[in-house]
């Protein structure tokens, strides 16, 4: 695809059905595809026959990765305030409602679903979905999470956690999209909003409390705002006070692995005999 732009193929070409390309690479799930066609010029905010655009169908397709090749540069720039709130609507309809009722309603079809874990990216994995002779991917969280960043609202740090913990999978994209964002909100509130979690009775909210501070060690920031230091501590405290489900105990002590805390070592130490393989697994490593 590269190439033919290159060689002066025009991006915006229609196809037999009388849709642009890149709406097959949208239906195909090649988010490389779309990038190519988007960077080359293709107008992913181009009205279509039935009134959607490019981009509207990206967000009904429920791929993050897809959406996001097709979202293209500053569209919180680009796009009018009316498009924008159209697309965070239409993500959050097919999030709460879930992509087989949704396609349900749209096919009237009443077939069992299909349903295949497929990976959407090089990292992260997400649900298809087939009713009806039409299919979807179940990532509808993660893009409703994306678009709310592009846009810079600060959705509240309970509704992203809460995102994230129904998974329960730190390798599906709805975890993925909202761990990166947190990771990325640097202020004193957010910080305590998602560490309030660590006392969470579900052991999912705690594991992605892990994994948000695990990301705020790896990710750098500035001094003044990487936290590091309190979030140090706050692991060392997590693995004395006694964590009962091992998964997230482990996870507790790979992350304080990344840091320079001067109690790592008498940490790790104290959990070389315990009774379950996953929590010494990590101790080399402190």
């Amino acid at each position: 695809m590269t190439a033919l732009l290159e060689a002066g193929a025009a991006p915006d070409t229609v196809t037999e059905d009388g849709l642009p390309v890149l709406c097959l690479a949208i239906a195909a799930y090649d988010a490389a595809v779309a990038n190519a066609l988007v960077e080359g010029g293709a107008d992913p905010d181009r009205k279509l026959p039935d009134g959607t655009t490019p981009l509207v169908r990206a967000v009904d397709g429920g791929s993050p990765e897809v959406a996001e090749a097709v979202l293209g540069r500053e569209p919180g720039l680009r796009l009018p305030e009316a498009e924008r709130e159209r697309l965070l609507a239409l993500a959050r309809h097919w999030y709460e409602r879930g992509a087989e009722h949704e396609l349900r309603g749209r096919t009237g079809a009443s077939e069992p679903a299909r349903r295949a874990r497929v990976r959407d990216d090089e990292y992260h994995h997400v649900t298809q979905v087939t009713v009806g002779g039409r299919t979807v991917r179940a990532g509808h969280g993660a893009i409703l999470t994306d678009l709310e960043w592009a846009w810079r609202i600060l959705t509240p740090v309970d509704e992203l956690v809460a995102r994230a913990a129904a998974q329960g999978d730190p390798d599906h994209v709805d975890w993925a999209a909202a761990r990166w964002v947190l990771s990325q909100r640097r202020s004193k509130e957010t910080w305590l909003a998602v560490t309030a979690h660590r006392h969470a009775p579900d052991p999912a909210h705690r594991r992605f409390v892990v994994d948000v501070l695990h990301w705020y060690l790896l990710c750098g920031a500035s001094r003044r705002n990487s936290y590091e230091k309190e979030t140090a501590e706050l692991l060392v405290a997590w693995a004395c006070d006694g964590e009962e489900d091992p998964v997230v105990l482990a996870e507790v002590l790979r992350a304080l692995s990344e840091s320079q805390h001067r109690d790592a070592v008498t940490v790790g130490l104290a959990h070389a005999g315990h009774p379950d393989p996953r929590v010494r697994a990590r101790v080399p490593d402190l």
